[in-house]
């Protein structure tokens, strides 16, 4: 650990900012509204510095035609932050200056987040400090929801699923819906709501897969089964139709994780297009557009829950003053030293310095074979 008090003086070694792709099987493979995941290709992430501190962060890629380039971009990024002093919101302005004709979303926002994530970490490893605490506030429980299952597999599966996901403590679960007709989705969560009892908090994802009408519909439905939220019933950048499905709907609508930094967010606010937030730290822009996000939604009381990263996003919620749910995910556990600890439906922030992601490089190395 490097002592307190050197951080200022800090600076980034370019030739160890480093990308490697790896992809994990998902212990369940995920059948949903926009198509099935199987595994989860990541780009993990090492910033060095020259204090001897390193960085580390991962990014999600979705599909394995994303994983390599996203890698490389992230990689060749490097020498733009040559000599630069550890400063994350210098960082941030620097990538978004070289990437601006880019763009800041798809593959490029998704490098500078992950860019973003692992300067907060070196940083807070250098300052001694997990990371809730350098962003002024401490490690505390954050209330989690179980995500890592039921998928479009229908009613007969889905019970045991469901209890399943349950039974370690959980007390709330995401169900995915989108089946070809509402009859499907209704019976599917009648078959949870049976076999996890009226205690466990229903989430519920379609994953985009709705027309605007079709999904005033549903969501019409659904008021009457009792469910936490309602998230992404349309295509995630309509926010005009998902404005007229929250005006619908009685049941709250969530949105969020598609939203490419905090100007994305403020469009679908001024649009009215949900009453509940979840950004997703590796499209909003790391930890420095969380902290934007985070302003946001405190503006207008708007409770904000994660999406995915739920090492990092334990941290972020735990500064967040309108912090609701984290979405536990699995999905990078087998390269992890130390993953999330969860205990009876509660996530705990890692007390180290940093973020708490270390990497487990015996699995990295028969990991990096698939991708």
């Amino acid at each position: 650990m490097v002592p307190a008090g050197t951080a200022d003086s800090m600076r980034i070694t370019v030739a160890a900012l480093r990308a490697r792709a790896v992809n994990v099987p998902l212990r369940r493979p995920l059948a949903t509204g926009g198509g099935t995941v199987a595994a989860a290709p990541l780009a993990l992430i090492d910033l060095d510095t020259d204090a001897g501190v390193t960085g580390h962060s991962y990014v999600v890629c979705y599909t394995q035609a994303a994983l390599k380039p996203t890698a490389e971009l992230i990689a060749n990024l490097g020498a733009t932050l040559a000599g630069d002093a550890l400063a994350p919101f210098d960082i941030e302005r620097k990538l978004h200056g070289r990437l601006r004709l880019a763009g800041p979303q798809g593959l490029t926002g998704a490098a500078a987040s992950g860019i973003d994530m692992a300067a907060w970490d070196a940083l807070a490893k250098a300052c001694g400090l997990p990371l809730a605490r350098l962003l002024g506030g401490a490690p505390r429980p954050v209330p989690a929801y179980n995500s890592c299952g039921l998928g479009l597999i229908g009613a007969e599966r889905a019970a045991p699923e469901a209890r399943e996901l349950a039974d370690p403590g959980f007390g709330a679960i995401k169900v995915r819906l989108g089946y070809p007709d509402l009859a499907t989705d209704l019976a599917v969560l009648k078959a949870v709501r049976g076999a996890v009892g009226d205690g466990v908090i229903l989430m519920t994802d379609y994953n985009q897969c709705l027309s605007v009408p079709e999904a005033v519909n549903r969501v019409s439905a659904l008021d009457g089964e009792g469910v936490a939220w309602i998230e992404e019933p349309t295509t995630a950048y309509d926010y005009d139709g998902h404005a007229r499905i929250a005006a619908a709907a009685r049941t709250p609508v969530q949105l969020g994780e598609n939203w490419w930094g905090p100007h994305d967010m403020a469009k679908a606010l001024a649009a009215g297009a949900c009453d509940l937030a979840m950004p997703d730290a590796g499209r909003i822009g790391g930890v420095s557009g969380w902290l934007r996000a985070a302003a946001l939604a405190e503006a207008r009381g708007m409770p904000m829950s994660s999406h995915l990263y739920p090492e990092i996003s334990a941290h972020l919620l735990a500064v967040t003053p309108t912090c609701h749910w984290l979405e536990y995910m699995d999905w990078a556990e087998p390269v992890l030293e130390r993953p999330l600890r969860v205990d009876r439906g509660m996530a705990y922030a890692s007390e180290l310095p940093g973020s708490g992601i270390e990497w487990n490089e015996k699995a990295i190395e028969k990991l990096k074979a698939n991708a």
